[in-house]
């Protein structure tokens, strides 16, 4: 029989959600751990392969990259979940809410009146050296005043119980099939562990991004055309792109599917053509127009910007919203919540030190070995310098890569991400593993809209603090408990 209460334990540096939880008889595992207490381990093997099998039949894949080559792999999963009470889980949506207003703000202000850059609460220079900043729509505001209409907030516990923001990720977060499609594998593969527990839903999600799509066109519903633009089946969040398409009934296109005439866009079709009103696009600014971004772009619509800037079409996210995914403009976002909301932040930052500023680069040089060393403009894990792993070779190779190009970087200290309980296949065994919480904000619809729960990362490698799929990690279902009334 499986004895995860009595047999699981942790190291006692890191936030363990499942040990704390016991430790201080919260409850909040116990009904779920008590049903697998009533599983032999054999029994249970066959579930987590069932689980396996549905993912497989699904389609639910991504690809993990190496030095030579990329491979497709069935997205790993763990059949032991996250499970969030309902308070924490108040101030983590209050908190995200919060935030997301605060960068819609910010974008719109730094592309028209400036206001936040005249004042010095943030250097000019920082937004306008940003790779992501787009000269093409200053003076420009979309429809509805919505620059970023999805975002995906990453956040730690650390070993102090606290949250922490770790990024934003505002061009085209992913990751929202698996936390669909992760709810139901867990449904039908153990679904006995929700007639115990009351949990709230996630399957709402594409009815509420359905919803923003059509109000941020600026039409009547009945005239509305959304479409999804992936760059193609070779992407490795391809398997997201047309899952999210099917499930909200629009259109998956490709660049080549569209055209722009007279400043409207069409989507061509055997019948005719089709005006599109709203793009929600999976392709990052470079390639969204060969006119106005890369001219050997083959992914885009030539004419898309010039048709977006008349206002005759939504993009979703706005171009130009990657400002904010750069990592030193992050560490400002607690200074645009008290500059634009008048409030102070619900959710700390990780402390940031900014390379540019010398006295900051100073510190880092000096202190490097203590520090997580991270490129401004990268995502997915790459880049990133856990500096106590490197040789001192590495270390001094860093060193002058920073001073030669500090704009590029920032350092944080290293945070104890909180660990859980994770069953590790190799081993038949469960241990813990550090885990993340990428949770997804809609902005634009009626109201503002955080899904409950969002994506859990699970680090599968002992000791590693890096979560991201593509380098190797995997996800938990993550349940947000209803409050008892």
């Amino acid at each position: 029989m499986i004895d995860l209460l009595n047999n699981y334990s942790a190291n006692s540096e890191f936030y363990d959600e499942v040990v704390v939880d016991r430790e201080n008889e919260s409850h909040t595992y116990k009904d779920f751990l008590n049903l697998l207490s009533g599983i032999q381990l054999e029994e249970f093997k066959s579930l987590n392969e069932n689980a396996k099998v549905t993912f497989l039949n699904q389609g639910i894949t991504y690809a993990l990259y190496n030095k030579t080559e990329s491979v497709e792999q069935i997205f790993p999963f763990d059949l032991i979940p996250r499970i969030i009470n309902h308070s924490d889980w108040i101030k983590l949506q209050h908190g995200v809410i919060q935030r997301n207003l605060a960068l819609n703000l910010f974008i719109k202000d730094v592309y028209n009146e400036g206001k936040i850059l005249k004042d010095k609460v943030i250097p000019e220079k920082l937004i306008k050296s940003s790779k992501h900043y787009c000269k093409y729509i200053e003076g420009f505001v979309p429809k509805k005043e919505v620059y970023c209409h999805i975002c995906g907030t990453d956040i730690i516990q650390h070993s102090d119980g606290n949250f922490y923001v770790l990024e934003d990720n505002l061009r085209s977060p992913s990751g929202v099939s698996y936390v669909l499609t992760n709810r139901m594998a867990m449904s039908k593969v153990l679904p006995a562990a929700f007639d115990r527990t009351t949990i709230e839903p996630v399957s709402e999600y594409t009815d509420r991004l359905l919803e923003m799509l059509w109000n941020v066109s600026g039409r009547s519903l009945g005239d509305i055309f959304c479409v999804l633009l992936t760059p193609g089946s070779y992407n490795s969040a391809y398997f997201e792109h047309t899952y999210l398409a099917q499930k909200m009934g629009i259109e998956l296109v490709e660049g080549r599917d569209l055209y722009v005439e007279n400043d409207l866009v069409y989507l061509k079709t055997i019948g005719g053509k089709i005006r599109v009103d709203v793009i929600l696009r999976r392709i990052d600014d470079d390639f969204l127009d060969p006119e106005v971004f890369r001219s050997d772009s083959m992914l885009g619509v030539k004419g898309l910007m010039k048709a977006y800037v008349n206002g005759n079409v939504t993009i979703a996210n706005a171009p130009g919203t990657g400002i904010s995914d750069d990592k030193a403009v992050c560490a400002y976002v607690p200074d645009m919540i008290r500059y634009y909301l008048g409030e102070d932040p619900i959710l700390s930052n990780v402390p940031t030190y900014i390379c540019e500023r010398p006295d900051e680069l100073q510190y880092v040089l000096e202190n490097i070995e203590k520090l997580v060393v991270k490129p401004v403009d990268m995502s997915g894990g790459y880049g990133v310098c856990i500096c106590d792993r490197m040789s001192k070779r590495e270390i001094e190779v860093l060193k002058e890569e920073l001073k030669k190009n500090p704009r590029n970087y920032i350092a944080q200290p290293k945070m104890n991400l909180s660990t859980h309980m994770t069953y590790i296949e190799d081993e038949d065994s469960v241990q813990p593993r550090h885990i993340d919480l990428r949770t997804f904000t809609i902005l634009g619809g009626n109201e503002p809209f955080v899904l409950k729960g969002g994506l859990t990362r699970t680090a599968l490698v002992k000791g590693s603090i890096i979560v991201n799929s593509s380098q190797g990690g995997g996800s938990k279902d993550t349940w947000v408990l209803k409050n008892k009334i």
